[in-house]
């Protein structure tokens, strides 16, 4: 009986190719490798030509879905050739590493004491450990066997190093596994491991009454397994990973390239430039290639390493522009390959049913970020569109609603950013908590809403359940917003939850819902018998939070029945002119009686002068000017009457009060779009000095080419 050691670090190619050469020669009749022992029952779906890494195996407690981990693999991965080789030969392959039963129910930590890598690199002279790595094992591709030489010197790093907490019980049953598979019978054994557990699985073992004792009392909780989808940017250490490395894609890439590794590699650099319209040639490619093989003979490399040929890249390929370089680490060093699972994988409930749906609807996972755009009247894509909201209930935010840069003002479209994160598969096991299919627990989470305490909490609800089309959500959702609306005497709360109320019932053309309507109907009347009393007296902070509210439902009013918004502007109109109402709340119902023309130009006109008059405070006058411009500028830009009593307003305020009100000036005409700040500008230089203003000659004029445009103009106008 023999049994072979091989000491590996996790996600290195030079270490798969060892690993996968060692067993080829060995011929084990069973191998261990570190992970899981839940997932022996199913580590034979990795043979199906389905299952393309990188993929990770998922574990979690089935009745805490927070209690989970993942053990990913790439193609590169030792622990993923061994599985490959032992499916392959038909001999057993079992995980050896402490049971995730035991993991998640116990709170022991990690106690490794030093950095093995690190502590080697410095004896090796060098003071990067992962480069060291890189030159010793990862970027070899000589054939010779890396085991022995890593024991000795783990060895020689643990000597009178014990292991304990978390690390001496996962040592303690990766023995106990190994004496199982010796009392088994089984003549040669392949034990793949990281290579600082290599020493405390040498033969001979320590009794198994002290592997006993350690294990003792662990507690135990019940563990669901099952293989999913993985990417290279989650095995990068960038993504939180705990063995994480620095650049997935470089070391796919070192594994699977027959060779030529460095002009293979460079070329692939080339094309990610290329895709982004990007002039790099041949020429370019050959010179990368001569710099980073020169580079690494300088520097005594066995092969040009990631530091070389990075430097090759930046230099030739980028033409030293970082921001290029970084591109290239993101699409190649990383990378975002996603891996996939065979069809029969065991799912949690609603992950399957998301499964389902997606095939159905042709939505393909992907690790890249892309846009879609729904049109809302097409039966799929209305599918489609309820199954991401449904989802981002559930917090799977495999989309993420994109603005849309036409700003289309109907409600039938939707653009949506959609990439897919493995992470994602924990919040689908989370989710099975409130219901078997993605429908059902949406359902669910939203009828906890409806027991919500504020007011705005259950209209975001009713919102969401809408977007999502949770039917039976709906009505209690809807009584709950009335009765809390029937019972809240506070204006505020009603007017933050009017805008999403709106929205909802905007959406009850397309969605095929109603009943919203009239809900927000009697808020809006509600809203109006109290804001008289709400904005009286308000200091300025308080005032400011007012006017945001009275913002929000102006805009949701738009969305409403006529009679609504008329009884709203009525509201509003009686309170624009009342002293009591702080200046900044009564400048903006004046700007908003005007833009909806309930208020004639001059009568806008004497209030902003009687506002802006020597009499008025400075620090009042201000806030109705805040007020009144919020919004735009464009209004001081065609009427020079209201222009030149701001301008006359600010030229007599005295230096003292000048630099009082400055950041509340500043605050106001900031929000002003460059162009309106311009143009501003340039009328009030007008009103200064009238001779400034140039007026265009008719002799200037090119009648000709004037004709030309009017028969157009004309048309616009509708002139005949």
């Amino acid at each position: 009986m023999t049994v072979h050691l091989l000491g590996i670090r996790h996600h290195g190619p030079g270490s798969a190719r060892a690993a996968a050469t060692a067993l080829a020669e060995l011929q084990p009749d069973i191998v261990l490798i570190e992970g899981p022992p839940e997932a022996d029952k199913i580590v034979e779906l990795a043979a199906s030509d389905e299952m393309e890494p990188p993929v990770a195996l998922l574990a979690y407690a089935v009745d805490d879905s927070t209690r989970a981990a993942f053990w990913p693999f790439a193609v590169f991965s030792p622990e993923w050739q061994a599985i490959k080789y032992g499916l392959a030969a038909g001999v057993p392959v079992r995980f050896c590493d402490l049971p995730a039963a035991q993991q998640f129910a116990s709170s022991g930590g990690r106690s490794v004491s030093m950095d093995p890598l690190a502590t080697l690199a410095e004896a090796g002279g060098y003071d990067d450990p992962e480069r060291w790595w890189d030159d010793v094992i990862e970027s070899r591709r000589d054939g010779a066997e890396p085991f022995t030489v890593i024991a000795d010197a783990m060895r020689e790093l643990r000597h009178g190093e014990a292991a304990t907490g978390r690390e001496a019980q996962r040592e303690a049953y990766m023995r106990t596994v190994l004496r199982k598979a010796i009392r088994e019978g089984f003549e040669r054994i392949a034990v793949v491991c990281g290579a600082w557990h290599v020493p405390a699985l040498e033969l001979p073992l320590p009794p198994a009454t002290h592997d006993q004792r350690i294990l003792k009392g662990l507690p135990k909780r019940k563990i669901a397994c099952t293989w999913v989808p993985w990417t290279h940017g989650r095995l990068a250490a960038t993504s939180g990973y705990g063995a994480g490395i620095t650049s997935p894609g470089w070391y796919h890439h070192l594994f699977t390239a027959p060779d030529q590794i460095t002009t293979r590699w460079l070329s692939k650099v080339a094309q990610v430039l290329r895709d982004e319209d990007l002039p790099v040639s041949s020429a370019h490619v050959i010179e990368a290639v001569r710099l980073a093989d020169t580079l690494a003979a300088l520097r005594e490399r066995p092969l040009a390493g990631l530091s070389e040929v990075t430097e090759a890249t930046r230099a030739v390929l980028c033409g030293g522009n970082d921001v290029l370089l970084d591109l290239v680490t993101r699409e190649a060093v990383v990378g975002e390959l996603l891996g996939s699972v065979p069809g029969e994988t065991p799912q949690a409930p609603v992950a399957a049913d998301l499964a389902a749906q997606a095939r159905h609807l042709r939505m393909k996972r992907d690790a890249t970020e892309r846009v879609i755009e729904l049109d809302l009247r097409k039966p799929n894509d209305l599918e489609k569109s309820r199954l991401l909201h449904r989802l981002r209930i559930l917090g799977v935010h495999w989309g993420v609603p994109a603005v849309d840069e036409r700003r289309a003002q109907g409600t039938f479209r939707e653009m949506w950013r959609l990439a897919w994160d493995p992470g994602l598969e924990v919040e689908l096991v989370a989710a099975g908590a409130h219901g078997t299919t993605v429908l059902g627990a949406a359902t669910t989470v939203m009828l906890k809403a409806a027991d919500a305490t504020t007011l705005a909490d259950v209209t975001a609800a009713l919102e969401k359940s809408l977007l999502a089309d949770l039917a039976d959500a709906l009505p209690p959702l809807l009584q709950g917003i009335d009765t809390r609306a029937a019972a809240d005497a506070d204006v505020g709360h009603l007017m933050a939850a009017l805008p999403a109320l709106a929205r909802a019932s905007r959406y009850g053309d397309v969605r095929g819902t109603s009943g919203l309507g009239a809900v927000a109907g009697r808020m809006v009347s509600r809203v109006c018998a109290g804001l008289g009393r709400t904005v009286h007296g308000l200091d300025p902070d308080a005032a400011a939070a007012v006017q945001e509210l009275i913002d929000g439902v102006q805009d949701a009013t738009v969305l409403l029945a006529e009679d609504v918004r008329a009884e709203w502007l009525n509201t509003l109109e009686a309170l624009s002119d009342r002293t009591s109402v702080p200046p900044l709340i009564r400048g903006r119902l004046t700007r908003l009686m005007l833009d909806t023309s309930r208020l004639p130009d001059h009568e806008v006109a004497l209030r902003l002068g009687r506002a802006l008059s020597p009499g008025t405070a400075t620090a009042e006058a201000a806030g109705y000017v805040e007020g009144f411009l919020a919004g735009g500028g464009l209004l001081l830009v065609h009427d020079e009457r209201l222009l030149a009593l701001v301008d006359e307003w600010l030229g007599a305020i005295p230096d003292d009060a000048f630099v009082e009100v400055l950041p509340l000036l500043r605050r106001t005409f900031g929000t002003f779009a460059a162009p309106e700040r311009r143009s501003i500008g340039a009328r009030a230089r007008v009103l200064a000095d009238p001779a400034s203003l140039v007026v265009a000659d008719d002799n200037d004029l090119d009648a000709e080419l004037a004709a030309t445009a009017l028969p157009v103009v004309a048309q616009l106008l509708g002139v005949s």
